[in-house]
């Protein structure tokens, strides 16, 4: 595996592309002149290497309410203001750029249709999933399609209405799919690179959220449609020969790397060693240092070991019908408790106390930083721990469990029904991977009067937790309003446990569970939080073409 990862660290530090800028009225600069280079398919291979260099890698997101950072996240308190500029914008149209830079420079490259498609179909890929993240969280966007000069009237268009941009994406999607290797066909040393399930995932991903949304939020009169490209193209993506990787645990470890997880579906490259790096990323110092923190909310989401839960999904709800193995918290005598006789992705995500964590035995405290208290094991590493800025554990940015999920969720809420055999292959196959035995049927949502489209929700929140998908979850089902402004809650204060901590240091509730941040301090605003603030200076850059988003003003 070492050897692969470094046949495609020569591949990414060959880059030979030309740089690009996130804001739309500055040209490009170049490293290499046009007139040398666009010629070879070599040439194509290195300028799309830039596509892969530019991947988001780490997981921090703490804008919902499955997990904290070190301080306030001013998206998920409410209490955020318009910025001047941000990346959200900026890096999404430096990746745009550079894939229609390719597009169109490599039409001068001397080589046959085929190759010139093998190629362009990573830079139609790339160029979706930039757009996929842009619309996602500002709905409509200016979508520009090729590079920009000095002076050209395309640095001043206005925003694109978010239907068209979507349209645009599967479009990409489409094209990167038809032209793109298959899985099998890549050697093992172009492991990393995209292939046509990774293009069908994605087109997956954004069909689902679109039409989520559009069910959720206006019953807009095409979200069926949307949900039955998700459910066509989840489809596509599991009949490409991948699998669950056999330990959850191990999967976001070294131990989970290379092209013999056929679970991984996108994956950002950091290197094989801090000595041999493409870039590094500080993943599990971050965990340790409380970067990534979740809550006592997150942790209220996981079913018992009998199948039922304790509360809904949105983790302050007492469930309709709860599991008798459930403890009040007030009951609870010790930090594992909330942890005993749970679904086992939580021993995998969680350590409990005296468990050998960062630094030895876990001690409940937050002078380490974990505002919670509870501290995360999920894609921990003590291979990265000492590492700072310089670990290469791979991120996996898609994986064959979330496709899993989206086909359960497109399928359900298409006909609001779900047969046990779908359910079989997709909710219960995540199940069977971690050894939980209850598996959830029509029966048991019946007997147990639960709710089908809450234990789907359920069991897409506990497989994918802490892994960036939370408060895109909330923003497409349409119950942020009701999640973001509730108290997030920490681990129990046991005084006989929480060795060295002192207790008029704490904000402790009735039962005695840490509050980390209070209702009073957390707000949504239906009318303006469900999209983010366009930056004011792609306002002011546009010549006011660019409006703002409502109620941001």
């Amino acid at each position: 595996m070492k050897n692969i990862k470094h046949a495609l660290i020569i591949l990414v530090v060959s880059l030979a592309t030309l740089s690009s800028c996130g804001k739309l009225d500055r040209l490009p600069e170049t490293d290499i002149t046009d007139d040398l280079y666009w010629n070879t398919e070599n040439d194509l291979i290195n300028a799309s290497n830039r596509l892969y260099q530019e991947l988001d890698g780490d997981w921090i997101d703490t804008r919902a309410d499955d997990a904290v950072g070190t301080s306030p996240n001013g998206v998920s308190t409410g209490n955020r203001s318009i910025p001047n500029t941000s990346g959200d914008w900026n890096d999404r149209y430096d990746e745009i750029f550079t894939a229609n830079n390719i597009l169109e420079k490599g039409l001068k490259a001397q080589v046959t249709d085929a190759v010139r498609n093998r190629w362009f179909a990573e830079s139609y890929f790339f160029r979706a999933y930039a757009y996929s993240k842009l619309v996602k969280i500002y709905g409509d966007v200016p979508l520009l399609l090729r590079t920009l000069q000095a002076g050209d009237t395309g640095l001043y268009i206005p925003r694109t209405p978010r239907a068209i941009v979507v349209q645009q994406i599967y479009n990409d999607l489409d094209s990167a799919a038809k032209y793109l290797p298959r899985r099998s066909e890549l050697a093992a040393t172009q492991f990393g690179r995209v292939f046509k399930s990774t293009a069908w995932a994605l087109k997956a991903r954004v069909a689902l959220y679109e039409g989520t949304r559009g069910k959720f939020h206006a019953s807009l009169p095409d979200w069926q449609s949307h949900l039955n490209i998700a459910l066509a193209s989840a489809t596509s993506a599991m009949g490409e020969g991948h699998a669950l990787f056999n330990n959850y645990g191990n999967l976001f470890t070294q131990a989970g790397e290379g092209p013999t997880n056929l679970e991984n579906i996108l994956v950002k490259i950091y290197g094989v060693s801090r000595d041999n790096l493409i870039s590094g990323h500080n993943h599990s110092r971050n965990l340790e240092n409380g970067q990534l923190a979740p809550t006592r909310n997150l942790l209220r989401q996981y079913l018992y070991s009998d199948g039922l839960p304790a509360f809904n999904v949105n983790g302050t709800t007492p469930s309709a019908t709860r599991s008798p193995l459930f403890v009040a918290e007030l009951n609870e005598t010790s930090y594992n408790t909330i942890l005993d006789n749970r679904d086992p992705r939580v021993a995998f995500s969680y350590f409990r106390a005296g468990d050998v964590a960062y630094q030895g035995p876990w001690v409940p405290k937050t002078s380490l930083g974990i505002r919670t208290a509870i501290a995360p094991k999920k894609g921990f590493s003590t291979v990265d721990q000492g590492i700072v800025n310089a670990a290469v554990t791979d991120r996996i940015l898609i994986r064959y469990a979330e496709v899993l999920l989206i086909f359960a969720e497109a399928k359900f809420e298409l006909t609001e029904t779900i047969s046990d055999a779908d359910l079989n292959l997709t909710v219960n196959a995540l199940r069977t991977r971690v050894g939980f035995a209850p598996k959830l049927t029509n029966a048991f949502v019946t007997t147990n009067n639960l709710s089908m489209r809450e234990e789907i929700r359920r069991e897409r929140t506990v497989e994918l937790a802490m892994e960036g998908f939370r408060y895109d979850d909330l923003i497409r089902w349409k119950t942020a309003e009701t999640v973001l402004p509730q108290t997030l809650l920490g681990a129990k204060f046991i005084a006989a446990e929480w060795v060295g901590t002192n207790q008029n240091s704490l904000n402790l509730n009735a039962d005695r569970v840490l509050v980390v941040e209070p209702a009073a301090n957390r707000a949504f605003r239906v009318d303006r939080d469900y999209l983010y603030p366009i930056p004011l200076n792609e306002i002011s850059l546009s010549r006011n073409n660019v409006i703002q988003n409502p109620n941001w003003q």
